[in-house]
């Protein structure tokens, strides 16, 4: 058997400068229940996390908030110092308790919660740091403008955002470069459509976020379930393959903390759809969610 690699999925410089593999790993789920706390599993964790440079995978996404701290820390004791690895994070989510999520985006959090991720990772600078979520009690304006002091400090080299509509990236792109946007997308729930189409032409790296989700369309006796069955493969599988199709920028993060899952995951990179097959998925999909 062949065993599956990343380097299948193409690849894709973030922000003109960093080439990965764009089949990367979403770091939420070796966290405990509620993305709160320790894994039930660490050892099995870890051994996700080591396996994934042996699949091809040099791209990683985290957040402070994912534990919290947790995430980011295994992420450290495994793979640390993270050759030929990108690690990126983010902030402006606070964790009050388990499946809590709390915006804060003041000036002094951001920078505060950037230097406590860098120090978690063991580096001095995050390669590419992410807002991850604009606080809507917090000028916009004051958010861009802290992002924009981390790239002149050096703390962070590149930036992107999270959860945005178009007009909210031309208005960050006013005053900083916008790396990545990382939006709700997959083949069920396609509302953040203009912000691909718009990253696309921009050249901005686009981060589906719960890429796997396909709800109805999983079926049995469903268009997905027969292409998966066609390509011998499963409909998580070909969920992830119609988003490696749908455009250059997209970059899929599916997460996991077993690593019998990751290698299914990362399979996906070497499935081809026929545009047949892409024409009917489109067809399926919820573009107007």
């Amino acid at each position: 058997m062949t065993t599956p690699n990343a380097i299948g999925s193409g690849s894709f410089r973030i922000g003109g400068e960093i080439e990965i593999h764009r089949l990367g790993f979403g770091a939420m789920r070796i966290t405990g229940s509620g993305i709160w706390g320790e894994p039930a599993d660490p050892a099995e964790c870890l051994r996700t996390l080591k396996r994934l440079p042996e699949l091809g995978v040099n791209f990683i996404d985290t957040a402070n908030s994912y534990g919290p701290g947790v995430s980011e820390e295994f992420i450290h004791k495994a793979l640390h110092p993270y050759k030929n690895m990108l690690i990126a994070t983010k902030a402006g989510l606070e964790r009050p308790g388990p499946d809590n999520w709390v915006p804060n985006g003041r000036p002094d959090y951001l920078i505060a919660e950037v230097k406590n991720s860098a120090r978690r990772l063991g580096v001095e600078q995050i390669a590419l740091w992410q807002l991850h979520r604009i606080d809507p009690k917090v000028p916009a304006g004051e958010q861009f403008d802290a992002i924009k002091s981390l790239l002149d400090s050096g703390l962070i080299r590149m930036a992107g955002l999270s959860e945005v509509s178009v007009a909210e990236i031309e208005a960050a792109s006013r005053v900083f470069d916008v790396a990545t946007v990382q939006n709700r997308y997959n083949l069920a729930d396609r509302g953040s459509e203009d912000v691909l189409d718009f990253c696309q032409s921009k050249g901005i790296g686009f981060i589906p976020w719960f890429p796997l989700a396909a709800g109805d369309l999983t079926r049995p006796g469903s268009l997905l379930n027969r292409i998966a069955e066609t390509h011998g493969a499963t409909p998580g599988q070909i969920a992830l393959a119609w988003l490696l199709k749908r455009s250059p920028v997209i970059l899929p993060i599916p997460g996991t903390s077993k690593v019998s899952h990751l290698e299914e995951n990362i399979a996906a990179a070497g499935i081809r759809l026929s545009d047949a097959e892409f024409t009917e998925l489109n067809g399926v999909g919820k573009p107007g969610n």
